[in-house]
């Protein structure tokens, strides 16, 4: 990831990661940031984040389709209710990240998920620290906050797996429960 927003042939002022690829231009300018609501998008997120632990991002965004299928669109009343032979399955398609530890905390996950209440929406979003200012540039973007710290330590009290403070931080990123699109990027995520 670039350190500072780069402007390219559009005349867009992006974040410097958003630029290698389109990919990544696409999930920059639509997705990343944006305030993400409903439970089973909120576990999809969750799990792909999990899932990209010691990966590059875009070996995530690139497989997303293949993992929406395998997974039931991340439903998480469907992948609480997979066995065995689902996980085997999961194993066994070339399509997603076959991780068995990855792929068996998503199942364990979405056992808990399932079983929440009120859910897991309000859950992660009660973790939400309050606005502050863009970073100026990258290096301004902290890997961990005591929030994420919070909402990791609270996940695993309820028996979620593979979502210590780095990761709880990425998903709270991505989902726009905070705003680290640099101060001069386009995209303003304000709702």
């Amino acid at each position: 990831m670039s350190a500072a927003a780069t402007v390219v042939d559009d005349g867009k002022i992006r974040c410097g990661w958003g630029e290698s690829s389109q990919l990544y231009r696409d999930y920059h300018d639509q997705e990343w940031g944006r305030p993400l609501h409903g439970d089973d998008a909120l576990f999809e997120r969750m799990c792909l984040e999990a899932f990209q632990s010691g990966l590059s991002w875009i070996t995530i965004l690139r497989k997303r389709p293949a993992f929406r299928a395998a997974f039931d669109g991340f439903a998480i009343d469907r992948v609480a209710e997979y066995t065995e032979a689902d996980a085997e399955r999961l194993l066994s398609d070339p399509g997603i990240v076959r991780n068995r530890a990855k792929i068996e905390a998503s199942i364990a996950n979405a056992r808990v998920a399932r079983d929440l209440d009120p859910g897991l929406d309000d859950l992660l979003w009660s973790f939400a620290p309050p606005a502050r200012p863009r970073p100026r540039q990258l290096s301004d973007v902290p890997a961990t906050t005591p929030e994420s710290v919070a909402l990791a330590k609270e996940l695993k009290k309820r028996g979620f797996r593979f979502v210590g403070p780095t990761t709880a931080y990425a998903l709270m990123q991505a989902t726009g429960m905070v705003n680290d699109h640099l101060a001069d990027c386009w995209v303003d995520v304000r709702g």
